[in-house]
């Protein structure tokens, strides 16, 4: 049996120096940049993995 589940999260990409800020209201501290808006998409899926991973390996709720 997988323990792979999918959920979908909200993201903000904003305007930033040099590029785009990204994050992710729902995960505090889950956060990324990128040049372009599609870098900054890229880069925050990346972001939202590592982040749920750490939630799971510390048995976090969210």
């Amino acid at each position: 049996m997988s323990n792979k589940f999918t959920k979908e999260f909200l993201i903000v990409i904003e305007p930033d120096e040099g590029g785009f800020h990204v994050f992710v209201p729902a995960l505090p501290g889950c956060h990324s940049f990128g040049e372009t808006v599609e870098e900054a998409r890229k880069n925050i899926v990346e972001a939202i993995d590592l982040h749920v991973e750490g939630l799971v390996e510390n048995e976090a709720q969210f």
